[in-house]
């Protein structure tokens, strides 16, 4: 997900055209995107260290991105 304020075109283009669909009352849409990744890890703790590497690292960009793990 893009962090607040920084400008989300896809949201803003779903958000004009939703109320020529007659769906109203909708406001601030935002649009990310979700990754899913099944890890071989020992253990819950070595999983989150490894995603969290790969999300610095590439899935991520920190500078107009914010996320979260999820170990399911």
């Amino acid at each position: 997900m893009l962090k607040d304020g920084i400008a989300d075109p896809q949201g803003q283009t779903i958000e004009k055209a939703l109320p020529a669909l007659g769906l109203t009352g909708v406001s601030e849409v935002r649009v990310g995107k979700s990754i899913v990744l099944e890890i071989d890890a020992p253990d819950r703790d070595e999983a989150y260290s490894r995603v969290m590497e790969m999300c610095d690292r590439l899935l991520a960009n920190p500078v107009i991105e914010k996320f979260e793990v999820t170990i399911a």
